[in-house]
C-alpha cells in the first residue's frame, strides 16, 4: 500500500472532457482504472483540484459515506467542466441530511414503484400515439425526432403538469443547463426564468390543484413540509433530470441494439429478454460526459491507499464503476445476456436517482413498443454517420435515421 504522503504528491490529469464519437469509452478514465483509481483531476472551470474515484467498491465507499458533502460545495469554485454548477443551491443534489432525507422522502412516495405502475398505462398509450405518427408517415424516418424526444418530454411533462404549449421553452432550458459550452451568465439567467416559471406554477396549482405530481409537493409545501426554494428545485430537477435521462438513455440503446447483429429481432421475438438486456446497456452505455456533481471530505478519510484531506473535492466515476474487473467478467464487452449486473448507472447511497423506477419504466415502454411494431427496424445509414451530441453534459445520438419494413 502506498504512503498517504507519496499518494499526495501524484501529478493532475488535465482532463478537458472532449466530445467522443458514438459509445466509445473515454480513454483517461480507461488508463485511470486501470493504472491510477484514486487520482487528481484538473478540468476546465472552476479553481485547484480533486480527487477523482474509480473503481466499484471506492465509488460506493465515497457515495455511501456520510463525511463527503454535498452541501458544502455551495458557494465554492471547485473545478468543474461545465462553467455553471448545474444543481441549484438548494437542489436535493446538493444538500445533507437531515434536509436532504427529508426532501427524498417527499419525492420517494410521488415516485414509488407502486405509482410509476399506475403511469404505465398513460406511457403506453404516449408511446402508440408517437408510433402510429411514425408508422404513418412511413420509412424513411428520424426516430429521436419523431418518438423519443417528444416521448420524453412527454411523460415527465404530464407527471408535473407542465403544459404542452410550454415543451419548447423547457427544451430551450435542458439545452442550456446540460451544457458545457454556453457561459456561467447564460445559465444563470436561464436558471432565473425556470424558477420564475415554476414559481407562478405554483402559486397557480395553490389555489386550483390537479392531479399531478407537482401539485401534490405544492401541498407539501403550503403544510410545511418544505419551503418554496426547495419546491422550484424539486421540479427544476424533475423535469430537466427526467427528460435528459431517458432522451440520452433510449437514444443511445436503440443506437446499440441497432448497432448489435440480430439483437433487435431476438427481443422482438422473446419480449422477456428484455429487462436484462436494458440493465446490461444501463450499465455499458456511456450515459454522460465526465463527472458528475462533487463532494468535499470534512474529514480526513482513508479510501484505497489514498487519505483524502478534509477540505479537499472529490469526484466519482459511475461509468468507471460499471467498467470494474473486479466486479464485471469482460467489461468493456456488452453481453445483453449478462444476469449478474450490480451496474451503478442510477448512482449509489443517499443520491441514488429518484427517478429510477420511472425511467426504467419507460425505456421498458418505449423499446417494448418500438420493437414490437416495426419489423426489420434498421439503421438507414452507416454507424460512423451517426452524429453524436457536442458540448452538453449527456451523450446520445442527435438524430437516429432508420428504415423498416411497410407493411
Amino acid at each position: 500500500m502506498a504512503e498517504p504522503s507519496l499518494a499526495r504528491e501524484r501529478v493532475a490529469h488535465y482532463w478537458p472532457v472532449d466530445d467522443l464519437p458514438g459509445v466509445q469509452f473515454d480513454p483517461l478514465l480507461a488508463r485511470l482504472l486501470r493504472e491510477e483509481p484514486i487520482a487528481r483531476i484538473r478540468l476546465r472551470f472552476g479553481e485547484g483540484d480533486a480527487w477523482l474515484v474509480t473503481r466499484y467498491e471506492d465509488v460506493k465507499l465515497v457515495t455511501a459515506d456520510p463525511r463527503f458533502s454535498r452541501a458544502a460545495t455551495v458557494d465554492r469554485p471547485v473545478t468543474s467542466m461545465t462553467p455553471h454548477v448545474i444543481g441549484l443551491p438548494r437542489g436535493i443534489g446538493r444538500i445533507d441530511p437531515p434536509d436532504h432525507t427529508r426532501l427524498r422522502r417527499l419525492v420517494t412516495q410521488s415516485l414509488s414503484p407502486r405509482r410509476v405502475d399506475r403511469l404505465r398505462p398513460r406511457a403506453e398509450a404516449t408511446a402508440d400515439e408517437l408510433l402510429t405518427g411514425l408508422a404513418r408517415q412511413g420509412p424513411l424516418a428520424d426516430l429521436v425526432d419523431a418518438v423519443i424526444a417528444p416521448f420524453s418530454m412527454r411523460v415527465i411533462s404530464e407527471l408535473l403538469g407542465v403544459a404542452d404549449q410550454d415543451w419548447d421553452r423547457v427544451r430551450d432550458w435542458q439545452r442550456i443547463i446540460l451544457s458545457s459550452n454556453h457561459s456561467r451568465a447564460e445559465a444563470d439567467a436561464v436558471k432565473k426564468e425556470i424558477g420564475g416559471y415554476f414559481r407562478a406554477l405554483a402559486e397557480r396549482r395553490s389555489g386550483q390543484p390537479g392531479d399531478d405530481l407537482f401539485s401534490a409537493l405544492v401541498v407539501a409545501r403550503d403544510t410545511g413540509e418544505l419551503t418554496t426554494p426547495e419546491l422550484i428545485s424539486l421540479a427544476v430537477i424533475l423535469q430537466l433530470n427526467g427528460m435528459d435521462m431517458v432522451l440520452s438513455t433510449a437514444s443511445s440503446m436503440v443506437y446499440l441494439l441497432l448497432t448489435q447483429p440480430g439483437w433487435a429481432a431476438r427481443l422482438r421475438d422473446d419480449s422477456s429478454l428484455l429487462p436484462v438486456a436494458v440493465e446490461e446497456m444501463l450499465r455499458f452505455n456511456p450515459a454522460r460526459n465526465g463527472v458528475g456533481l462533487p463532494r468535499i471530505a470534512m474529514e480526513d478519510v482513508q479510501v484505497g491507499d489514498v487519505t483524502i484531506r478534509a477540505g479537499e473535492a472529490v469526484y466519482v466515476s459511475y461509468l468507471t464503476a460499471n467498467r470494474d474487473p473486479a466486479v464485471f467478467a469482460e467489461p468493456d464487452q456488452l453481453d445483453l445476456e449478462r444476469a449478474d449486473n450490480p451496474h451503478l448507472a442510477f448512482g449509489y447511497g443517499i443520491h441514488y436517482c429518484h427517478g429510477a423506477a420511472l425511467t426504467r419504466m419507460e425505456l421498458d415502454v418505449l423499446l417494448s413498443a418500438l420493437l414490437k411494431r416495426f419489423d426489420g427496424l434498421e439503421l438507414a445509414c452507416p454507424a460512423t454517420e451517426i452524429e453524436w451530441l457536442r458540448g452538453a453534459v449527456s451523450r446520445r445520438p442527435v438524430a437516429l435515421p432508420v428504415t423498416w419494413k411497410a407493411s
